[in-house]
């Protein structure tokens, strides 16, 4: 099984030289690199004149799509088995894409599998538990006979780190195009829907997190509910409340097993402004623009649709 990894790139930092290095010692050896970068002067040169192992395509800002630039991505390629990866996700070990591998040969029937983030050393304590609760160290496959008890975590996916059958993905017609957001769990719920299976690899594990604000959870949240308003055909009817509320008890907990029941109250802010930007993207459609545009973290996506 060849193996390509597909990253879309804007602005990358020091951490992604850590990434292609670590791609790049692989015990399973990565065929391709095909990096699609948006904004050719904000990319470091010196990458494009590494071997034949990568390949750079530079798109415009305005033609970037989270959906459309990664099913470019997998145009472009010829492997059996496309990685997806964001520019900041480091490969915790050499053995990613081998434990990729490892599962689709396993399991014909998987056409979807997604890696386990652990946290970055600068992670606060509560994103730490976060990524312990969403990214568990047991590997399971779901499918729509988990629907009754894990509701929508059932077609939870991350494209930070999810490996597609590339044929599997383009017969299914590829990501949804355009999206604002949320395209791995729109196309993973869709398959699951249609009788699909997707693995969660806790073995195949990336370093990722992020430290996000307050107002950066409000405007991500608004997004990912945007994403779910516009695709009843998934969302509709599948209880998700209940999960961030058991989230939000469940981080309570280990505050106070932990010795730091103070940060429970930024626990409480964070929650609420998640809850609020989840509330106000599931009705978007009744926002003036706007308050949309104010809302939302994608503005370019609003003034293309």
């Amino acid at each position: 099984m060849q193996v390509d990894v597909i990253i879309p790139t804007y602005r990358p930092g020091s951490e992604f030289g850590q990434l292609i290095s670590k791609l790049q010692k692989q015990e399973y050896p990565i065929h391709k690199i095909i990096i699609i970068n948006t904004e050719v002067g904000e990319f470091p040169q010196m990458l494009e004149s590494e071997p034949y192992q990568i390949e750079v395509t530079h798109i415009r800002q305005e033609e970037f799509d989270h959906g459309g630039t990664r099913n470019m991505g997998a145009s472009i390629s010829q492997a059996d088995i496309v990685l997806y990866m964001t520019q900041d996700a480091i490969p915790a070990d050499n053995r990613l894409t081998e434990r990729f591998v490892e599962v689709f040969k396993s399991n014909p029937e998987i056409g979807i599998a997604y890696g386990r983030q652990l946290p970055r050393e600068d992670c606060n304590i509560i994103e730490r538990y976060t990524r312990r609760f969403n990214y568990p160290e047991k590997s399971r496959i779901k499918s729509k006979v988990d629907l009754p008890q894990l509701g929508i975590k059932t077609f939870f996916c991350s494209d930070v780190c999810a490996a597609y059958r590339r044929n599997y993905l383009l017969s299914a017609g590829g990501f949804e195009d355009p999206t604002i957001f949320n395209e791995d769990m729109i196309f993973a719920g869709k398959r699951i829907l249609a009788g699909d299976k997707v693995a969660y690899v806790a073995e195949a594990k990336v370093i990722h997190s992020h430290n996000y604000t307050g107002n950066q959870q409000f405007h991500r949240n608004f997004d990912l509910a945007v994403s779910q308003a516009q695709h009843p055909e998934v969302f509709e009817g599948v209880p998700s409340e209940g999960e961030g509320i058991r989230m939000v008890k469940a981080t309570a907990k280990y505050l106070t097993r932990s010795g730091q029941p103070l940060r429970i109250w930024n626990l409480i802010y964070q929650s609420g402004c998640k809850y609020m930007g989840y509330f106000l993207g599931k009705r978007y459609e009744k926002l003036p623009k706007w308050l949309v545009l104010k809302c939302t973290s994608s503005p370019k996506y609003w003034k293309k649709s």
